[in-house]
């Protein structure tokens, strides 16, 4: 019982330790989601070429706003801030593609 009770209350310190750390990194004060700011490399940058249109042209929305705002030295009115709940993971699907297609290519050139 006492294990539960500690694996449980882990769970929430986590999630509550996940919030602090997504609101402290500041993307989101400016209208950017996770996957906007990964670090954009051949894999990302294949993912990001297979979005849809309309997931494309947000991101591309988001990252322009973002710049400009941060030439301005500004940030979102609060109720714009993007929540953590409200942030999904709009690139992971195609990232996993692309990664597994990255590596049975790897694996076939290696025979």
């Amino acid at each position: 019982m006492a294990c539960l009770l500690s694996v449980a209350s882990s769970g929430r310190l986590l999630t509550v330790f996940s919030k602090w750390f997504y609101n402290a990194a500041g993307f989101n004060k400016i209208g950017l989601m996770r996957d906007d700011v990964l670090h954009e490399d051949r894999d990302v940058q294949e993912a990001v070429k297979r979005l849809p249109e309309n997931l494309y042209n947000e991101r591309i929305f988001r990252i322009k706003r973002a710049l400009d705002l941060s030439m301005k030295h500004q940030i979102l009115p609060k109720n714009q801030w993007i929540k953590y709940e409200e942030d999904m993971r709009y690139l992971e699907p195609y990232l996993k593609e692309v990664v597994r297609e990255r590596k049975e290519r790897e694996d076939w050139q290696k025979k």
